[in-house]
């Protein structure tokens, strides 16, 4: 089944994944959806038209289930809002093989465990995101939600991170100085820059 949304979200940093269930937990939140391995793997064109329209393209698997996603351009604000479609997919190989048999190549690929809380009552979720370069709080609904929550867990507009996880790799790899290839768990700590 397809849905199009239009998600608006922020990044909390936190230090590590047992604080994250602390706060949330002493604010109410109790785990939705278990813990679960993601894989996801960004398309674009060879001439990466997507990246600079700041569009989208993604295919994720979840545990068993695996969803093809197009996001379009954010609309500037102090939160992350922008329009997204998702459906729901049988075979994550099969959509890939279409989307290369299209033109679309894989182009970045990230890995993390992601953990979903929700409180009795509220419509946003708060999803516990554990990378290999870092534990995030990704707070999601509408604005409103979102500032009161990420307020409710101690944190302020100035700690709002509006960026995506590739923007979050490479920003890592430039502060440990690593060559940037994918954020994946086995990888993320290979390969150093060589001496300029």
């Amino acid at each position: 089944m397809a849905h199009g949304t239009h998600e608006t979200e922020i990044k909390l940093a936190l230090p590590d994944a047992l604080t994250a269930r602390r706060i949330l937990g002493a604010a109410g939140f109790r785990v939705s959806r278990p813990r679960v391995f993601e894989k996801n793997t960004i398309f674009d064109t060879p001439g990466q038209t997507l990246r600079a329209a700041m569009s989208l393209l993604r295919i994720r698997e979840a545990g068993r289930i695996a969803t093809v996603t197009y996001k379009g351009p954010p609309v500037a604000s102090r939160h992350k809002s922008r329009a997204e479609l998702e459906l729901e997919i049988a075979r994550a190989g099969a959509m890939s093989e279409i989307l290369e048999r299209l033109g679309f190549r894989p182009v970045f690929r990230y890995e993390k465990y992601r953990t979903e809380f929700r409180r009795a009552g509220a419509s946003g979720t708060a999803m516990l995101d554990e990378t290999p370069v870092g534990v995030y709080l990704e707070l999601e609904g509408t604005a409103r939600w979102i500032d009161r929550t990420a307020r409710q867990l101690g944190y302020g507009e100035r700690d709002f991170i509006t960026c995506s996880y590739a923007r979050l790799y490479l920003d890592w790899c430039e502060r440990h100085q690593v060559a940037p290839s994918h954020m994946v768990f086995k990888a993320v700590r290979r390969r150093p820059v060589s001496a300029r």
